[in-house]
């Protein structure tokens, strides 16, 4: 077909008239080559511009393109499982946060300690989890680049958070210690007062099998009546009045504050690992996360 020039030269374009029987209409020309002569050439376009090339039919797509698009297909659907996972961890860590919550607010007396607001913070994080995941799924759902965008920076500032808080736990793990055998003592002094601050004194010395915060000797200094006993939970065979005119092997002699240290230290490397693993989960996620975004931008459709 022939095709006549029309050349803009004020603004550097130029335009090919078409000639067809039924229809005349501009199109921006971007590639031609002179027939001889010099007055018509033939017309080409990049492809993406929104300008169908004159040839006859429609090539179907390469093997490549096929290629690219069943791996994003499958990228897509394991950032669905991820997806899926990551809303189960943020719902469990809402759950645990609501019973802590519960159990504690019958054993520990009123007021703002380390110990009541933990729950709090678990629900604020479980809720925070969920609500990222809600957004990485409409993105994922939609292929929307905003939403998946968004997904990816609050994942990434969530990983980073998670990596701080271990950090100043490991370094400030000294300083916690000192500040539950500080708070430990201090109930210690409420124990005759307060009835929740006795029933949970009881329970750490039944369940961990100690007395006092060092030892059992820290209670000759409380105002226990009579004088000079030990609650009847320090009592290896717990009776009624067994605290009183105790005898030494009758009683748990070791403190809480160790003992309670001690099985936090036993169990920091299941936890350590626990982390770890949800950490290189949430890695995995954000790489997902990204070869979609990428899929995105590049124009494939990924269904």
């Amino acid at each position: 077909m022939d095709w006549g020039l029309n050349r803009d030269g004020a603004r550097g374009k130029e335009w090919a008239l078409v000639e067809d029987k039924e229809a005349w209409a501009f199109i921006p020309a971007f590639g031609y080559q002179t027939e001889p002569g010099g007055s018509r050439f033939s017309f080409s376009t990049p492809v993406g511009m929104g300008v169908e090339a004159p040839e006859e039919g429609n090539p179907s797509r390469g093997p490549a393109a096929m290629a690219v698009e069943g791996g994003m297909r499958c990228v897509k659907i394991l950032l669905y499982v991820f997806l899926v996972a990551f809303c189960a961890c943020a719902v469990g860590l809402i759950v645990v946060g609501i019973g802590a919550q519960l159990v504690l607010s019958q054993t520990i007396s009123q007021g703002a300690t380390p110990g009541s607001v933990l729950p709090v913070v678990i629900i604020a994080v479980g809720a925070f989890l969920f609500l990222v995941a809600i957004v990485g799924c409409c993105g994922a759902c939609k292929e929307n680049y905003c939403l998946m965008i968004t997904f990816v920076i609050f994942l990434s500032l969530i990983v980073l958070v998670e990596v701080a808080a271990a950090i100043a736990g490991y370094v400030f793990r000294d300083k916690v210690m000192s500040e539950f055998n500080k708070d430990f003592r201090q109930q210690m002094k409420n124990y005759p007062k307060q009835n929740q601050t006795a029933l949970i004194l009881d329970r750490m010395q039944e369940n961990f099998k100690c007395c006092g915060a060092a030892n059992y000797t820290d209670w000759e200094t409380m105002l226990l009546e009579p004088k000079g006993r030990v609650p009847d939970s320090c009592c290896i065979n717990v009776t009624q009045g067994c605290g009183i005119n105790y005898n030494v092997k009758e009683i748990y002699t070791e403190g809480c504050v160790e003992k309670i240290g001690f099985w936090l230290r036993s169990n920091v490397l299941v936890v350590a690992a626990a982390a770890l693993g949800i950490a290189f989960v949430e890695v995995l996620g954000i790489v997902f996360a990204c070869c979609l975004v990428k899929s995105i931008q590049s124009g494939y459709e990924v269904m």
